[in-house]
């Protein structure tokens, strides 16, 4: 069974056992879904394109779909091993928070987190739900249906429900979909606390990379069914595994070129008729040979425009110095993202520009941008990220 593999804690300090183990293989009329990874303590994020196999990846460990092949476990305990075990879902201590929440609209607050404790003595569920009600600042609404709350209550609903068994693991099915953008950005950040303060191993399905690296600790990259990256958070955003990672991650400015030279330390680029130096990564050292083709990318916010009243640019001070004219730009109100083509022959590398570059919009201002469309600018050459091929 293929299938990458990733373990070990993703920020700070953490417990470096591996809490999760996945190996699943399920096949599919016209998809096959054949995947691996660890993960360690925190939130795991299993991010990708819709129809990628996470949800199903959750089905599976709670039981809800049962793979052809493959091994779960779970804190050291067994949930699914191929012809051999197979722990039925009402016993494998798994919340789950589907997508949409799935609340039972004719059931009160209290009922609904209460539902799945059934099986205690009356006097226990109670207490329980009444715990449960009070962690998550609901306590208040415990009569009220699920019509009468607001968005982010009804997703503390759904939460307590699945926390309210005490779970081994929670699954948490694109938990904040269902809100509008300015509530699921508030939300993010009482979603982060309140799988901290539980401290539950859990798993998260999103395509949103920025809520995927807001939630995870671990984030695993899905595409067609299959994992092509497993790795902590800062390490994924800073160094994508390859050129296709980069791009399901939405990564701007992910360019092609020619190697020139290679050393551990540096390599050099040949790309629209410029010379470009980017740093060799020191945990991944990639020596492609001369002439070569080469993926790289440049994140928009780390392209420095030159300003005009301090003298003529001096190579020797700004790294990798090029020219180019704005050829369009669009205002996303704090920020302005310009597209800039170089003084080159040639197609320009992506359709009518070459690069993206993004400034703060008091620098679009105080620069008078709107007015002066030829610029010089440079690239650090720690911000020219090298993508193994």
């Amino acid at each position: 069974m293929r299938g990458a593999r990733g373990g070990g804690p993703a920020r700070g300090a953490r417990d470096v056992s591996e809490r999760l183990e996945v190996r699943i293989l399920k096949r599919l009329p016209g998809f096959t879904l054949e995947v691996a990874w660890t993960a360690g303590d925190g939130v795991a994020v299993l991010f990708g394109p819709s129809g990628a196999g996470k949800t199903l990846t959750l089905q599976c460990l709670a039981g809800l779909l049962r793979p052809d092949e493959g091994r779960l476990v779970v804190d050291g305990r067994v949930l699914f091993d191929a012809g051999r075990v197979d722990v039925p879902p009402q016993a494998r201590r798994v919340g789950y928070v589907f997508q949409g929440y799935a609340l039972f609209p004719h059931l009160t607050v209290a009922d609904n987190v209460g539902f799945g404790l059934r099986d205690l003595p009356a006097a226990r569920r109670v207490e329980k739900t009444a715990e449960v009600l009070e962690r998550l600042g609901l306590a208040e609404h415990a009569r009220r249906l699920p019509r009468e709350l607001s968005g982010g209550q009804r997703q503390r609903v759904a939460l307590g429900r699945a926390l309210a068994i005490d779970p081994a693991l929670l699954l948490l099915d694109e938990p904040l979909s269902a809100l509008d953008a300015p509530l699921r950005r508030a939300l993010r950040d009482e979603l982060r606390a309140i799988l901290s303060e539980w401290r539950t191993a859990a798993v998260l399905v999103t395509h949103d990379f920025t809520e995927a690296y807001r939630l995870g600790d671990r984030i695993v990259v899905y595409d067609a069914g299959r994992v092509v990256q497993s790795a902590p958070r800062s390490e994924l955003l800073w160094q994508p595994a390859s050129e296709p990672v980069a791009r399901i991650m939405g990564i701007r400015n992910v360019l092609r070129g020619t190697v020139v030279k290679a050393t551990p330390d540096r390599i050099q680029i040949r790309w629209r008729g410029q010379l470009l130096e980017a740093v060799n990564s020191p945990s991944r050292s990639y020596l492609p040979a001369a002439d070569s083709p080469i993926a790289f990318f440049i994140r928009p916010e780390y392209v420095r425009l030159i300003r005009k009243d301090r003298g003529a640019a001096d190579p020797s001070h700004h790294m990798n110095l090029m020219e180019g004219a704005v050829v369009g730009e669009e205002d996303f109100g704090t920020t302005w993202s310009l597209r800039i083509r170089l003084d080159a022959p040639g197609a320009a590398a992506q359709g009518d520009h070459d690069l993206e570059v993004e400034v703060p919009h008091l620098v679009y201002e105080i620069l008078e941008i709107d007015r002066d469309r030829r610029w010089q600018f440079s690239i650090h050459r720690g911000s020219i990220h090298v993508l193994p091929a």
